[in-house]
């Protein structure tokens, strides 16, 4: 299980604003996107493989999902794993880094959840903090 803690860092530190201004249009694509397309559209173009990629390095897979947390929290509109995991991983493909977006489910409450979590090699990027309570259907690798 991945703690909180392993992405402890310097939160006095502002992130870049170019870094945060592009997760905030990577979120709103997302959100647009995940509303207007079909989730095999979605799927399909997350899906690169045979592509080689390097995985992010810690302290790029901490900027990231710094930045794409700060607009999840604020946006006025719903903007939870699924966008949030969407923005993450369209932003290491942007820098030419390694992702699998991470699609599970899992009964809660006796109703049916769905989660999503971003991961670039071994290194967590958004949502693996609960990722052990979801049972994995598809991995969606670039």
């Amino acid at each position: 299980m991945i703690r909180p803690s392993a992405f402890a860092r310097d939160h006095a530190r502002p992130a870049p604003p170019a870094l945060l201004a592009e997760a905030g249009a990577a979120i709103l694509a997302a959100s647009l996107a995940i509303r207007l397309r079909p989730f095999r559209d979605l799927a399909e173009r997350l899906e690169n493989p045979g592509t080689e990629r390097p995985a992010a390095d810690r302290e790029t897979a901490y900027w990231i999902r710094r930045s794409v947390l700060a607009w999840g929290r604020r946006l006025p509109w719903r903007a939870k794993c699924f966008e949030q995991g969407l923005a993450a991983a369209w932003m290491l493909r942007r820098r030419g880094l390694a992702y699998a977006v991470h699609y599970g489910a899992a009964k809660k409450e006796g109703d049916l959840a769905a989660h999503v979590w971003v991961m670039s090699g071994a290194t967590p990027i958004v949502g693996c903090e609960n990722r052990e309570a979801f049972r994995l259907l598809a991995t969606f690798a670039g």
